[in-house]
């Protein structure tokens, strides 16, 4: 229960140094998109393709990438599945028995 209020107290701040942030710099320049203590954020309006870059991107070689919302990383399930697939291939593959 600690770690989960900690969690949250820390995305709390996070979210107000990224708004902070945006907020220090004159209006022309504002992206309300960046990285706040090494930490994406993005407060722009969604587009489907950044939810597809974000979500199931084959060409980025990330398994985290940036979220198309908020703060914090998404799970580029492109790059996730094929690995989990060939991980387990290799555990099965180990745990069959020698004829």
């Amino acid at each position: 229960m600690r770690i989960s209020r900690l969690l949250r107290a820390a995305l709390f701040f996070l979210t107000l140094a990224a708004v902070a942030q945006e907020l220090s710099k004159p209006e022309g320049q504002r992206t309300w998109h960046g990285r706040v203590a090494g930490v994406p954020y993005d407060f722009r309006f969604p587009t489907p393709r950044r939810f597809r870059d974000a979500y199931w991107n084959p060409d980025d070689p990330r398994i985290f990438t940036d979220r198309v919302v908020g703060i914090g990383w998404a799970v580029n399930f492109a790059q996730l599945i094929p690995r989990l697939q060939q991980r387990y291939r290799r555990v099965a593959e180990r745990s069959e028995p020698s004829a």
